[in-house]
């Protein structure tokens, strides 16, 4: 079995469209970067994120349009707090447009029961975790019928998405 390909594969070969969908209120608590923001020690997203920062930024140079949209229950989660407290040095710097949507405000949308990834409208790579928040093996399809579900699970979510420069963590 090969190994599914990088961000840095995915997104060289993105020509429009980079979409990220996520769900959840937590990831990866164990992470090195939260526990250290937790403990109240500095953070420096572009240090810490360099190599992501390097990725999101190259394609944007292309033309690539990249955004992440986060639905989020309210009050937010210590993670959700984290995220958002980092969003700007790392998502935002690196040219990601960036919005939350909260979760009472989602009840009435259809969305996939994973966080994805959606290339060009047509490659989705879905995250998957365990009931901790750690990745664990992600999958890749091209299936366009799950493509398009995607793509409008992103949109309707995205049109009522508060960017992040005015969504406040309540």
């Amino acid at each position: 079995m090969s190994s599914p390909p990088t961000f840095k594969d995915l997104f060289g070969g993105t020509q429009r469209t980079a979409v990220h969908l996520e769900s959840r209120d937590a990831y990866s608590k164990t992470h090195s970067t939260f526990v250290d923001w937790k403990a109240g020690r500095p953070i420096d997203p572009a240090e810490r994120w360099s190599a992501w920062h390097s990725i999101v930024s190259e394609a944007v140079s292309r033309g690539v349009v990249v955004r992440r949209a986060r639905i989020v229950s309210m009050p937010a989660s210590e993670y959700i707090r984290f995220e958002h407290e980092v969003t700007e040095g790392l998502n935002i710097a690196a040219g990601e447009q960036v919005g939350w949507l909260p979760r009472r405000e989602a009840s009435d949308l259809l969305v996939p029961a994973n966080d994805f990834w959606l290339f060009d409208s047509g490659l989705v790579y879905l995250n998957h975790f365990d009931g901790e928040g750690e990745p664990t093996e992600p999958e890749i399809t091209e299936d366009p019928e799950l493509a398009k579900l995607c793509e409008d699970a992103f949109e309707s979510v995205w049109s009522r998405a508060i960017p992040h420069a005015e969504f406040r963590i309540r």
